[in-house]
């Protein structure tokens, strides 16, 4: 008989894309915490995370182009989950490094950056399960 699992992903990235509009912070929060639950985060990891999309969301949205969709980016390794959100943009954007949405962020997370063109602007974040990888 065989297995009804489903077959391992052959790669560890998830794309999703939403419209530009807080209101849809809320899905990615979700899939955030689905995405570290697959990589066995405790439960506190988990909340840290859905905090820092929150924050990394509050960074990059007020600079999004009316109408524009708001893309993450979620890739996966044993332990640990880096994510990207982007939105576009007409021009080079900076983050406001001594607000409270980047202080949250960096906290939560091991490391932080922004990144910008003249199209979109982007801040991508890692973090790591508190609990060590074996094997």
């Amino acid at each position: 008989m065989e297995s009804m699992d489903p077959p391992a992903p052959s790669k560890a990235e998830v794309s999703l894309r939403v419209p530009a509009d807080g209101a849809y912070v809320s899905v990615l929060r979700t899939m955030t915490a689905g995405l570290a639950a697959r990589l066995d985060f405790t439960v506190d990891d988990i909340e840290d995370l859905r905090i820092a999309v929150g924050e990394a969301c509050a960074l990059v949205l007020p600079e999004a182009l009316p109408g524009g969709d708001l893309e993450a980016e979620f890739r996966l390794t044993p332990g640990t989950l880096t994510i990207s959100v982007s939105v576009p943009t007409d021009g080079t954007r900076a983050a406001d490094r001594e607000s409270f949405a980047w202080q949250v962020l960096t906290t939560l997370t091991r490391t932080a950056t922004t990144a910008s063109d003249e199209s979109r602007f982007e801040v991508t974040f890692t973090t790591e399960s508190s609990i060590p990888v074996t094997g």
